[in-house]
């Protein structure tokens, strides 16, 4: 099936808007209000055990928006920020976006019983470069609807290094108009991870609708502003500690 390519119609309707600056100064005010909107991420396949727990020590004590660990680990780090206030986050279909619509669900659905409360799966990157949008967008819906019947957060990775300026524009609506609560630049396993301009097209075609989470090769706070500034409202990375601390967290 030939893609059809986008028209310049499709994208010209007011989604309402994001007030980047704002939101940037106020994250920045202070470490605390930063921490707000960091995922402290740990999914390298060599994470351990106590690895995973101190993690979850971290966000307890920084107060990150949630930790995101690989399935695996997930009901460690849900009983180690039992009553903290702390969600715990897993990635679905990840890294490759290469699942059946049937183990994507089922994943969600037994991390849910587990206790995870966000997740952050991959789109179908082959499915969307040959054309399959009906099938891509079945994909994100399936996976958002057995987020959202538990009240769950859904974030879609792109991987923005894999696509043309066409694919990521494609990618964003449909993962979009699917209900996805944020869109995402990368998992940092592909060539290239989170820059600003990525970002400012993704935030320029979701507006007010979704949120944008940068992620990928965040390693300090000259970076992570940037991204602020293109329009992110999530970041997610491993260095969250030693960025909080370039704000003055000790």
């Amino acid at each position: 099936m030939k893609p059809v390519p986008i028209q310049e119609s499709d994208l010209d309707f007011d989604y309402g808007t994001f007030d980047s600056a704002a939101f940037t100064a106020d994250t920045l005010a202070s470490w605390r209000s930063l921490a707000a909107v960091v995922d402290h991420t740990l999914l390298k396949p060599s994470a351990t055990r106590q690895q995973v727990e101190n993690l979850c020590a971290e966000a307890v004590r920084y107060r990150f928006a949630c930790v995101l660990v690989n399935p695996v680990w997930a009901s460690v780090a849900v009983r180690a920020l039992s009553g903290t206030g702390i969600p715990t986050g897993a990635v679905i279909g990840s890294p490759l976006g290469g699942s059946l619509v049937s183990t994507l669900v089922q994943e969600t659905t037994a991390l849910l019983r587990l206790g995870v409360r966000e997740f952050d799966m991959v789109l179908p990157i082959g499915q969307l470069k040959s054309g399959h949008y009906a099938a891509v967008g079945h994909t994100v819906r399936s996976a958002v609807h057995a987020a959202h019947r538990s009240g769950a957060t859904l974030k879609v990775t792109l991987e923005t290094s894999l696509l043309t300026m066409e694919e990521r524009l494609r990618a964003a609506e449909i993962a979009i108009q699917a209900g996805a609560d944020f869109i995402k630049t990368s998992t940092s396993l592909a060539a290239g991870g989170a820059i600003p301009s990525d970002v400012a097209l993704l935030r320029g075609v979701a507006g007010a609708r979704s949120g944008i989470k940068a992620s990928g090769g965040i390693r300090n706070l000259a970076q992570l502003r940037a991204l602020l500034e293109a329009g992110a409202n999530r970041i997610g990375c491993s260095a969250s500690v030693a960025i909080l601390r370039e704000l003055g967290a000790e």
